[in-house]
């Protein structure tokens, strides 16, 4: 056959747009993908050129089942497996191929013999192999097309000038398929240029839904946007928030993994650890990297993975060798469904894993239907045989063809289910739902536009595509599960999915377990779920463990669900999961720190050891005043009290009770009138006290200073007048502390700051009168004003002679009492830091006063306690010395004192005087 010239192809008018567009696609496609054979003599006419196809392109079709029809479906398989690199096809897939493919042809059979459905039309179908590749089945693709390119052969002629018989090619008004996402968007770029319809079983890519560039592609299944709905959803119902992805290079896998990404990105609580690709090509250990790199974020067990069976069984292998068995958690979408080849030999690694697929029903017509399969009732099938000697591992002889000596011959008596193992494959249901959407579009159609016609009218002849969509897209009837088959605006079938999990039982009998499913919304049975070595506990999969109470979550940028936890220290409580806060003043955190409750409040109580030994101290000094006092009383008229001043003695012994008085009122717990009592008591008794004895070292220095230069007595040494001047000197103190009184009342404090250690279960709030540490040396300090001068005045009254006066005793107890009060000074200051500062404070400052009192008593009186009681033979009156005696003694110290540092011997005092 030749030509003398390609001719204007006669193609309808509507399809010049769609050539155009051929035009466009192929030239851009062929730029990066060279395949030479792929168009044959296909040369596309666009603005005068020719479009011619030529017979050769009937090359095809030996690779294709032909199902005569009056209207014939297309239809895409992946009967066989992607082949290495440079062959487009590879080892024959039994289940997603053979077993899918054989469900269309059990379809058309029923819907053929159904007679309610489409009557007295057959529905026949040209079936292809897409070879698992997005390429291959382009080119295969084409087929479907050929009907829509009509060719003008009016200048082609045979060797013998007739004219040539050319079988015209069945026109397929619709296309069942493909499986794989990235095929089926291949494929369907092409078929909507000539508005071929098409309805898929498996694809679920989202990026299918989109209307406005596949809009004559429909599907059975739901998208994957669904199922990474249904996948988050489990995820965050196992109480994972830290994933990672694992996506097959391509559509199905990519677009899977991004649709989960976005819908957890968008409902918040699951971030991702790692996004790992898996290339179309993986090289040599490219898994083995895969898993070292899911590592690198071990915390992120749970990895959500878009794959196809092929890289999902050899991600399962790199684990096993990296030995990381039962390490990482998968969540597999529908690719892995309830499949066993990706598990096989390596079920320990695959335990535990949740696989998603949509809801599916075992359809028992087709297992009949099936097993009953032979190569002599199944000759309609071409690539039959090779499924038998595959499932069966036998060898059928073939002429030409020498048998493999290690495979046993094929007998042809073998039998599905009986001599092989077999299980209905996932997808088929759908296969049945997708044909039969087809057959139930074809018969509205055929009742609309041939009312009362039997076969296909002229108003359906041929298939107006567009028209074919809309009908498929109104579908609605109960599909081969007894589920409602229907589309939604974008073609896309309802989400149902169930939910499996890889189970061993006793690691024997592994296998996949209902768990649940998902419409919408999910419903997982925890309970039911068994993880590596047969734990019912849910696994973590968690960038950070929740923070202990009491800690607060510091976020890492840019990762929500990763966080360190620090604790709430110091006095700080979890005010929320992001925040500490500062208890009040008065309260410290609960020991989980999660709230602040009230600090103990303390005071000095009597049974402490820092109250007993002043308080023991003070009883004894009071029972010695008392002692005192009541001797004083008792001899009031005898020589030694007289002598000894009655009226300043009786002044000065108060003073000294007072002060012993104070160490009660210092332990007593703090109220108003205490501290008031306080206030007034603390100075009282050392002014009493300190003015009684300035008062007699005053009277005495200044009787023997007055002796020197006269013999006429010095004013204000009368006993009256030395009582005025004591209780001048005791008036200063008493003013100061009304006026004290009167700035500032007198009250009770609760002082939180004071015993406030780092360690707040160590925290006291001490109940205490208002008085600080200043106000009591202030208090103190017109006392001390009185002891330094009386000091400075013992000291100069040092060489008076003892039988005159009582100056030496004051001076030594002015010494002594000096050294009492330099003492306490660093001592009362030096423990401000102290966690009981209160207590040593108060006890320091107690017994100090109470060693004051104890010399002043001591020293003064107690000599003359013991002359009085026991010898009562010296308490006798001597002869009255007059003022000029007392000159006369003090002009002989002088000189003593003179000679003494000349030299000379002392010379004793007259004592007769």
């Amino acid at each position: 056959m030749t030509s003398s010239g390609p001719a204007l192809s006669s193609l309808p008018l509507r399809h010049h747009r769609h050539l155009h567009y051929l035009h466009v696609f192929f030239c851009t496609f062929y730029q990066y993908h060279l395949w030479p054979r792929l168009l044959l003599s296909l040369c596309l006419w666009t603005g005068g050129q020719v479009v011619q196809v030529s017979a050769s392109h009937q090359h095809f079709h030996p690779h294709s089942i032909k199902i005569p029809g009056d209207i014939t479906l297309g239809g895409l398989f992946p009967i066989h497996a992607r082949g290495p690199h440079g062959v487009n096809c590879g080892e024959l897939k039994k289940e997603k191929g053979i077993h899918r493919m054989e469900a269309m042809l059990y379809a058309l059979d029923q819907i053929n013999s159904d007679p309610e459905l489409l009557p007295n039309i057959t529905l026949g179908a040209r079936i292809l192999d897409t070879c698992s590749r997005d390429t291959h089945a382009l080119e295969q693709s084409l087929t479907f097309v050929q009907a829509l390119i009509q060719k003008d052969t009016s200048d082609i002629r045979c060797s013998n000038g007739e004219p040539p018989i050319i079988r015209k090619p069945e026109r397929v008004v619709g296309v069942i398929g493909a499986s794989a996402s990235s095929v089926s968007i291949m494929v369907a770029n092409i078929l909507r240029l000539f508005e071929i319809p098409q309805v898929s079983y498996a694809s679920t890519a989202p990026e299918l839904s989109d209307n406005n560039r596949y809009d004559y592609f429909s599907r059975v299944v739901p998208p994957d946007s669904y199922q990474a709905q249904a996948m988050l959803d489990i995820v965050k119902a196992m109480g994972w928030n830290y994933v990672s992805t694992l996506a097959s290079e391509g559509n199905y896998g990519e677009s899977g993994v991004d649709a989960f990404m976005q819908i957890s990105r968008e409902a918040g609580g699951v971030c991702i650890a790692q996004s790992v690709k898996i290339p179309r090509e993986p090289t040599a250990g490219e898994f083995d990297k895969i898993i070292k790199r899911l590592m690198e974020t071990s915390n992120a067990r749970g990895v959500i993975i878009f794959a196809n069976e092929d890289d999902i069984k050899r991600v399962l292998e790199a684990a096993k060798r990296a030995n990381l068995t039962g390490h990482f958690l998968f969540v597999g979408s529908d690719s892995w469904g309830a499949k066993s080849s990706p598990v096989t030999e390596l079920e320990d690694v695959a335990e535990g894993a949740v696989t998603i697929l949509p809801k599916r029903a075992s359809i028992d017509g087709f297992d009949q239907y099936f097993m009953t399969r032979s190569l002599e009732n199944n000759r309609r099938n071409i690539w039959f045989a090779e499924f038998w000697e595959d499932d069966f591992r036998c060898k059928l002889t073939r002429p030409g063809i020498k048998l493999d000596p290690d495979k046993k011959k094929c007998t042809g008596d073998e039998r599905i289910g009986r001599d092989s193992l077999y299980e209905q494959e996932g997808k088929v249901q759908f296969v049945i739902d997708a044909v039969y959407a087809m057959a139930h579009a074809l018969h509205n159609m055929h009742q609309d536009m041939c009312p009362g016609s039997s076969g296909v009218c002229n108003n359906m002849d041929p298939v107006e595509g567009q028209v074919l969509l809309n009908y498929i897209r109104t579908v609605n009837f109960n599909g081969s599960a007894g589920t409602s088959v229907l589309f939604n605006e974008n073609g896309d079938a309802p989400g149902r999915y169930d939910i499996f999990q890889f189970q061993m039982t006793n690691h024997s009998h592994p296998g996949y377990h209902v768990i649940g499913q998902w419409t919408n919304n999910l419903r997982l049975n925890l309970e039911e779920m068994q993880w590596s070595g047969g734990d019912r506990s849910v696994p973590e999969s968690i960038c950070s463990f929740p923070c202990k109470p009491g800690e607060r979550k510091k976020m890492v940028k840019g990762v929500p669900c990763c966080w360190h936890c620090e604790l709430c220290d110091g006095y700080q409580y979890q005010l929320d999961e992001f925040n500490c806060e500062t208890c009040p003043s008065d309260m410290r955190p609960v020991p989980n720190r999660t709230a602040c409750r009230p600090t103990p409040i303390i005071k000095l109580e009597w049974n402490s050891p820092w109250a007993l030994v002043p308080a023991s101290l003070a009883m004894l000094g009071i029972l010695a005043t008392s002692a005192v006092v009541i001797t004083f009383i008792r001899f009031n008229d005898t020589p030694i009290v007289r002598a000894s001043g009655r009226e300043l003695s009786y002044v000065l012994l108060t003073g000294i009770f007072l002060i012993y008085l104070i160490t009660f009122l210092m332990i007593a717990e703090p109220g108003v009138v205490v501290c008031a009592f306080r206030r007034l008591l603390l100075g009282l008794g050392m002014a009493i006290t300190y003015s009684a004895m300035l008062t007699k070292t005053n009277r005495i220095y200044r009787i023997f200073e007055q002796g020197k230069r006269s013999v006429t007595p010095p004013k204000f040494i009368s006993p009256t007048s030395q009582l005025v001047i004591t209780f001048i000197l005791i008036c200063v103190q008493v003013l100061g502390v009304f006026v004290w009184f009167g700035v500032v009342p007198p009250h009770t404090i609760i002082d939180y700051d004071e015993l406030r250690p780092p360690n707040p279960d160590l925290a006291r709030g001490i109940l205490k009168c208002d008085m600080s540490d200043l106000s009591i040396i202030c208090c103190l300090s017109y006392s001390i004003v009185l002891m330094v001068t009386c000091t400075v005045y013992a000291v100069k009254s040092r060489g008076v002679p003892e039988t005159f006066n009582e100056a030496k005793p004051i001076g030594f107890t002015m010494y002594t009492t000096c050294i009492v009060w330099l003492a306490f000074v660093p001592i009362f200051f030096g423990t401000a830091q102290s966690t009981e500062k209160m207590f040593i404070q108060t006890a320091t400052l107690t017994v100090s006063m109470s060693l004051s009192a104890s010399v002043s008593l001591g020293m003064l009186y107690m000599p003359k306690v013991y002359v009085i009681v026991f010898h009562p033979e010296q308490n006798v009156q001597k002869r009255k010395r007059s003022f000029k005696a007392v000159v006369q003694a003090a002009t002989l110290s002088q000189k003593s004192t003179s000679d003494k540092q000349n030299g000379e011997t002392r010379i004793e005092p007259d004592r007769t005087q």
